[in-house]
């Protein structure tokens, strides 16, 4: 049967002045709820349960901030233990890996030059030369190093401070963290903190 004007269905319109009021006042609590008193609690919270870390884990030394338990930074002097290689230059703002695939000739070519200037400096075989310092983090800003790898650059800041390498290995093995719950994670030397204790003990 044919469809006339008497029997089509009603035709229903949308009022645009209907429509945009909801919309207006959805997108107006979604941006005020959670784009900024969402954020506003969450800091708070943070700040009042874990005031260290919100506060970005600064390490403070006689009241001057002297870096953070966080991010890595670099330390140019044979005195100190060394981080990782950092993509980003240690630049918090440029944090980044390598992005190089492991077959990336570019990479190999890179941890090779790494690897014979860590065992230079350090005055150690390229083969006794860890991984990580030759590698780059995925952040780029990792501040920890394996036991390893603080261990074989014990005799050289030990020469260069005039210590006995039995105590800068005894500093490393105090300042070694275990794994996170005796689990998660592998054991790690913070850096930061490593060198800090060293220079408290001149």
């Amino acid at each position: 049967m044919p469809i006339t004007a008497k029997t089509r269905a009603p035709q229903h319109t949308l009022d645009d002045r209907t429509a945009l009021r909801p919309s207006l006042a959805f997108a107006a609590v979604t941006l005020l709820g959670f784009g900024f008193l969402y954020s506003l609690a969450g800091t708070g919270i943070g700040r009042v349960l874990f005031p260290y870390q919100a506060a970005g884990s600064l390490v403070v030394v006689d009241g001057t901030p002297r870096g953070s338990a966080l991010v890595a930074q670099p330390f140019v002097d044979a005195r100190y233990f060394q981080p990782r290689p950092s993509a980003g230059n240690y630049d918090p703002m440029a944090a980044a890996g390598g992005n190089l695939a492991r077959s990336n000739p570019d990479l190999r070519e890179r941890m090779a030059t790494l690897r014979q200037q860590v065992a230079q400096r350090d005055g150690i075989s390229p083969d006794e030369v860890p991984a990580e310092l030759v590698t780059m983090s995925g952040s780029g800003m990792d501040p920890h190093l394996s036991p390893q790898g603080a261990r074989v650059q014990i005799a050289r800041v030990a020469k260069a401070r005039g210590l006995n390498e039995a105590d800068v290995a005894a500093l490393v093995a105090e300042h070694t963290e275990p794994a996170t719950f005796g689990a998660l994670g592998e054991p790690r030397v913070n850096v930061l903190e490593l060198n800090l204790a060293l220079d408290a003990k001149r």
